[in-house]
């Protein structure tokens, strides 16, 4: 146990910790969403295309962000999670200011995996915190409270990012300023900065004890860095294959079979497309899963019985993960698109579209997610309800923002449907950590946004960027990602049916997969 742990949960000092995680949330959120109001004088600094732009905001982060997610979860699990969120903030603040010296492309392709990178530190870490400091009926008001950082933050970064540009750009015209940065170059380098003093204040916060409130105390890993290092190797390509290969020939033979599957259909999407950054960069974050999925079952198998082998888990992540397509692309390109198609300034967008959005994000996140705990007080899968209903009553309000004219219009209609959007993710997220043992959490929310991160954020906004590169419209490429709302609709049913039995067999199914419970 940490030397730092507290004896019994303490409510007050849980609430103090939630706000401070929050304000880490935040600034997640600042530096990863800052490039969608850059986005415009990015493309045309750096010559790249709406597609690029996807790539650079969606695959370049999320990718690397899902993968380092698994290894960083297990040490979550393991370790003190107050450490690993500074050391994880501390990284992704400098990474978001190295952005800002990006010459080209690559470079700053290159910056935005390292943001991703040390941001996968974040969830894991706070998910795993919040669930050992407030019990289950209060946990999805928690962690919805934690998730509007998330909205809060790019609301912020919107509004932050447009200020700074314009009046960058009105202060030093022709990039006359310091070591002669551009206005979206200086923009990234301020919001990078604050994340180090943040870092401090992170490294003085307790650990609370390891699923006490639960009634089933976890004592911390013996080995929590070998621990890591072995889940790297099963998740991080090359090592894939020595993982395998420790595991026996026929283990082998399966993660080369898998890797020459997965590259094959990367190989085709590339000659479909042109694009290939984001389909082998895709192709390696899909074999990666499917070599820490193999790994894990021989490894742990109750970790893999209760995640991978629980069907209500799986239906309720990929479910939620076609939701984060079409939300994450939406979120990246309304900035853009009232810039280019409503004639809006850079300020007027940030402040239009990054104000009312922060604030229906922060409204709709604590809302569904009170709703979310309420329901569930009557009803096992009570949450899988807010979860289902209210991104489907968002489609008719983005419909109507991405077919006015009218700019007030657009801003209206983009308030309401962030509203629904948003209520979905505090269900969501309580769920998971519901299924799993309180060893299992960090590993648990890893898997979890391994569909918010490859489904949603690696795939939305690039195809939204790759329909309007090829359409020439950018409204038509925004629309295209509501195809996938009927299959999320199909998964998330299917999830409030099997939900029941699954919680009510966690721990006998635990059991019978080995735990010593």
């Amino acid at each position: 146990m940490n030397d730092n742990a507290t004896p019994q949960p303490n409510p007050r000092y849980a609430w103090y910790v939630l706000t401070i995680l929050v304000i880490v949330y935040v600034l997640n959120f600042v530096d990863r969403q800052i490039i969608s109001i850059l986005a415009n004088d990015i493309k045309r600094d750096l010559d790249l295309t709406d597609a690029d732009l996807g790539f650079l905001y969606g695959t370049a982060f999320g990718v690397f962000y899902s993968l380092f997610g698994i290894p960083l979860g297990k040490l979550a699990d393991g370790w003190s999670r107050t450490r690993l969120l500074t050391l994880g903030l501390s990284l992704w603040s400098v990474m978001t200011a190295v952005s800002g010296l990006a010459k080209n492309g690559t470079m700053l392709a290159g910056a935005r995996v390292g943001v991703g990178i040390g941001e996968a530190t974040a969830s894991p870490s706070a998910y795993s915190l919040l669930s050992d400091w407030f019990p289950k009926e209060k946990r999805a008001t928690a962690l919805a409270i934690y998730s509007s950082g998330l909205y809060l933050g790019g609301g912020l970064s919107l509004l932050i990012g447009g200020q700074i540009v314009e009046r960058w750009d009105a202060a030093f015209p022709a990039r006359s300023g310091p070591m002669g940065l551009a206005g979206w170059q200086a923009a990234f380098m301020t919001v990078g900065i604050p994340g180090l003093l943040l870092a401090l204040w992170v490294s003085t916060l307790r650990e609370p004890v390891r699923g006490q409130i639960d009634g089933i105390v976890t004592p911390p890993a013996e080995h929590p860095f070998r621990d890591f290092l072995k889940e790297l190797i099963t998740v991080i390509p090359p090592l894939t294959l020595l993982s395998a290969g420790m595991r026996g020939n026929r283990a082998l033979a399966v993660n080369l079979a898998a890797a020459l599957l997965i590259g094959g259909a990367a190989a085709v999407l590339i000659r479909l497309t042109g694009s290939i950054p984001q389909w082998v960069a895709v192709g390696i974050g899909a074999y990666a899963v499917f070599s820490w999925a193999s790994a894990l079952k021989e490894r742990d198998p109750p970790a893999f019985r209760l995640i991978w082998g629980t069907p209500a888990f799986l239906y309720t992540t990929l479910g939620y993960g076609l939701i984060a397509f079409q939300s994450y692309a939406v979120s990246f390109w309304a900035a853009p698109y009232v810039e280019r198609v409503l004639g809006a300034s850079k300020s007027e967008a940030g402040f239009w579209v990054g104000g009312p959005g922060a604030l229906a994000g922060f409204l709709g996140v604590i809302a569904g997610g009170r709703i979310a705990d309420h329901l569930r007080k009557t009803n096992p899968a009570g949450r899988i309800l807010v979860v289902l209903l209210a991104p489907l009553v968002s489609i008719v309000p983005f419909v109507i923002a991405f077919t006015t004219d009218s700019a007030t219009i657009f801003y209206a209609a983009h308030f309401c449907a962030a509203i629904f959007t948003s209520a979905a993710l505090g269900g969501t997220a309580a769920t998971t950590q519901d299924l799993v043992l309180p060893r299992m959490r960090g590993v648990a929310t890893a898997t979890f946004f391994l569909a918010t991160t490859l489904v949603g954020l690696s795939l939305g906004p690039y195809m939204a960027g790759q329909v309007s590169s090829v359409t020439g419209n950018l409204a038509t490429g925004i629309l295209s990602v509501m195809a996938v709302a009927p299959i999320s609709a199909i998964l998330l049913i299917l999830a409030y049916r099997s939900l029941p039995v699954a919680e009510a067999s966690l721990v006998a199914r635990a059991r019978d997969a080995g735990e010593p419970i």
